[in-house]
């Protein structure tokens, strides 16, 4: 899987959902919070992109993705994703 391609096909679900993404650098994986009203998903810019894709899948599961229309290996991507976060070996 080209995972440059599926991050940059995430992020462009996330800006149709309204998530703002920021990329910085710090002791930390990412994930998605709501501030002042504003979606954002802050990731580790030094993650690589299949980490980067796990994250933002999440994030953008998280809003909900059942009213809008995603490719479905992306979509089979986003739930495969949580399904792994939620059975707890998301590393």
């Amino acid at each position: 899987m080209d995972y440059s391609i599926l991050l940059k096909e995430l992020e462009n679900i996330a800006q149709q959902l309204g998530i703002k993404i920021r990329y910085e650098k710090g002791n930390f994986d990412g994930g998605y919070c709501i501030l002042k009203d504003q979606k954002i998903l802050v990731i580790n810019k030094k993650l690589f992109d299949s980490r980067k894709s796990s994250i933002i899948a999440r994030g953008i599961a998280e809003i909900g993705i059942d009213n809008l229309y995603i490719k479905p290996a992306i979509r089979r991507f986003i739930e495969d994703e949580v399904d792994k976060f939620s059975r707890g070996s998301e590393k």
